[in-house]
């Protein structure tokens, strides 16, 4: 059997880093177990006022973590798709049927919140056909369950665990009893898919029963998304922005020569600052039609792989509902189609048949116009692939 050798150069350099290792190791605390974990909750959630019995019943049957929701986590679909994959399955014909059913049905109602939180009825159908289906699904896993498991596990072990105790305060208060306290893999709950901590800022009960019921009560459901969209700073009568068009040598400039923003959602990060409609004249945007673009607030520049979107404040609370720009876009489409004279067949199909980038049109041009010239010549004439700006779409915690 091989032996290691210390005194040699490559056996010194291996023990060295196994000490490093070991050292290293030996600084980072020990991971609890499970059962600590819940045992460190209990106690924490004792010391916040919350009753013995909600904090015995809610924890006693957790035995493990769900390696399906952590498997969840890894895979959300806002962050694995394309902007445009996504927008074809997400903004459909029969989706945007169900929605203008469901504006028409529900219109006197969604008036009357509209006017009171001042966010438009059709935004709130979107975002509850988003969410929930229309309040079809909204989900069926044990959310105490889901979040004792992503608090836990240590990729966002401290958002979960305020969470986590969020979700105890709203039991300890009696607005859900535990058997109805479900939602998504990621601890969203009811129809509008709230995480615990905004539940207590901004549910409501609007329908005056003493409860505030994301899970059964529509007026609740409504009015506690438009208290939701009027907190993060939505403006009724201003757009959220607009579908855009440019090539690939406007895409290059852009990545190249434009800052982009900052924030703690990473899907801020991953868009273009705010600039005047003049400047994105000059950087070659165009209408979707290929025309000058009209006058606008300032905006920023968010891109896919083959569309792109100029948008506006309003578009900062949608990401704000949920830190991802497919689903923000996706949202503001649906809602755009509800008003729109377009049959929704014409509409969808324009999310499904979104043209290829340009610029794998250009590189497919080329690589045709080069066809059987040697191997030299076609590396001393290659194109160079453009930069684009960054197209990833992020979806973090939502509603935090």
């Amino acid at each position: 059997m091989y032996r290691l050798d210390p005194t040699s150069y490559n056996g010194g350099v291996l023990y060295l880093l196994l000490f490093v290792t070991a050292v290293l190791a030996a600084q980072e605390p020990s991971r609890p177990s499970f059962a600590e974990f819940l045992a460190g909750i209990k106690t924490e959630a004792l010391s916040r006022g919350i009753r013995p019995d909600i904090v015995d019943q809610a924890l006693s049957g957790i035995e493990e973590p769900s390696t399906l929701v952590i498997e969840r986590d890894r895979s959300q679909a806002e962050i694995v798709q394309t902007l445009e994959k996504y927008l074809s399955q997400r903004v459909t014909a029969a989706q945007i049927t169900t929605a203008r059913e469901m504006l028409v049905k529900h219109h006197d109602l969604l008036e009357e919140i509209s006017a009171t939180y001042d966010v438009p009825p059709s935004l709130l159908v979107s975002l509850w056909g988003f969410e929930s289906n229309f309040g079809r699904f909204s989900g069926v896993r044990p959310t105490v369950a889901a979040l004792a498991t992503l608090a836990w596990d240590p990729r966002r072990s401290t958002l979960f665990r305020r969470e986590l105790l969020s979700a105890l305060d709203i039991l300890n208060r009696g607005d859900i009893d535990l058997a109805d306290m479900k939602g998504s893999w990621a601890g969203a709950m009811g129809q509008v898919q709230f995480i615990p901590s905004s539940y207590l800022k901004y549910a409501e009960d609007y329908d005056g029963d003493g409860r505030r019921d994301i899970w059964n009560s529509t007026p609740d459901v409504f009015a506690s998304m438009a208290n939701y969209m009027h907190g993060a700073g939505w403006k009724n009568g201003e757009s959220w922005g607009r579908e855009v068009s440019l090539d690939a040598d406007a895409r290059k400039k852009i990545a190249n020569d434009i800052p982009r923003r900052a924030g703690s959602c990473q899907a801020l990060r991953d868009m273009t600052a705010m600039l005047p409609v003049a400047r994105w004249r000059e950087l070659g945007v165009r209408t979707l039609a290929g025309d000058e673009l009209p006058e606008m607030a300032d905006a920023g520049l968010v891109t896919g792989e083959s569309r792109a979107f100029l948008v506006h404040r309003n578009y900062d609370a949608l990401l704000d509902y949920n830190c991802a720009h497919s689903y923000a876009i996706g949202v503001a489409l649906l809602a755009d189609s509800m008003t729109s004279s377009e049959e929704p067949k014409k509409i969808a199909k324009a999310n499904a048949n979104a043209k290829k980038p340009a610029v794998r049109k250009a590189k497919r041009r080329a690589a045709t116009s080069r066809a059987g010239k040697s191997d030299s010549t076609r590396r001393s004439q290659a194109n160079p692939r453009p930069q684009r700006a960054p197209e990833k779409q992020t979806a973090d915690t939502r509603k935090s």
